[in-house]
């Protein structure tokens, strides 16, 4: 099947040379990395999010309604952002 993907310039070149220097196609030596990853990809387990909550009583009552870009400013405050 054929696709098109972008890869960036210096990739590319290098990949060009290494698949010269191991006299095989670009192609080839593309599937043989993508088969690697594949193949890696389905030996790694499900990723699993952590359970993340904080104890608390929820948002204060004078910030139910603020906008988000509030929440954000309280949130850094004091952070050197």
């Amino acid at each position: 099947m054929k696709t098109t993907v972008e890869i960036s310039d210096p990739l590319l070149r290098a990949a060009r040379r290494l698949a010269e220097n191991e006299g095989v196609t670009l192609r080839e030596l593309v599937e043989r990395g993508l088969h690697r990853v594949v193949e890696e990809g389905a030996r790694l387990p499900p990723f699993k999010l952590r359970r993340a909550g904080f104890k608390g009583k929820g948002l204060q009552v004078p910030l139910r309604d603020a906008p988000w870009h509030r929440l954000r400013e309280l949130a850094y405050e004091g952070r050197g952002t």
